[in-house]
């Protein structure tokens, strides 16, 4: 953004929080919305924007660029043990949308219920991003529906049985009676706290 004007900037943002992942309004709604005189002072500011790549076009509507969402990702790394010094290097912006794929139409999100994941790290209330694809090996984390039920678990296969397994000795490894099939496979997750 160094090379737009402290107006430019502050119509970008606001772009930005609105819309987020949506297509932008036309430009007489945008007009109307920021109380431009004209269609065209309108487009100015969209033209300075996709210059400086924080707008693209995709199928005919402009959206806010998947590289110019998201927080920043420093290049230190953190420890989670004793505290270390950060330094000011940002490796680049992160969009939880692109690390997860997540604009992908072949992606989904749901919220994780019960605590049948928790030794790989999978609790309840976190969010899911799952893959949807036929192409599943053992040792993958599906989401699948096994016998009418839908679950969360790795996926398992020896001498040709299947089952699904939980990361949590409380429960026991599920045998499919009647059927199971794979959704997709778990691509990452993300936490509230």
């Amino acid at each position: 953004m160094k090379n737009l004007t402290q107006k430019q900037k502050e119509f970008f943002d606001t772009l930005k929080e609105n819309y987020g992942t949506d297509a932008l309004p036309s430009l007489e709604i945008l007009r109307q919305i920021f109380n431009f005189k004209s269609r065209n002072s309108v487009a100015q500011y969209i033209n300075a924007l996709k210059i400086s790549n924080l707008l693209e076009e995709r199928s005919g509507r402009l959206y806010i660029a998947n590289t110019a969402r998201g927080a920043f990702l420093f290049d230190t790394k953190v420890r989670a043990g004793f505290a270390n010094v950060l330094d000011d290097s940002v490796e680049k912006l992160v969009s939880f949308d692109e690390e997860l794929s997540l604009n992908s139409p072949s992606v989904f999100v749901f919220k994780v219920a019960g605590d049948s994941m928790v030794d790989l790290g999978i609790f309840e209330g976190d969010y899911v991003s799952i893959r949807k694809t036929a192409d599943v090996k053992s040792g993958d984390i599906v989401l699948a529906n096994i016998d009418g039920i839908f679950t969360l678990k790795t996926y398992r296969k020896k001498d040709g049985k299947v089952w699904l397994e939980p990361a949590n000795p409380a429960y026991q490894n599920i045998y499919p009676k009647n059927s199971l099939t794979i959704f997709g496979v778990a691509t990452g997750i993300a936490r509230k706290f």
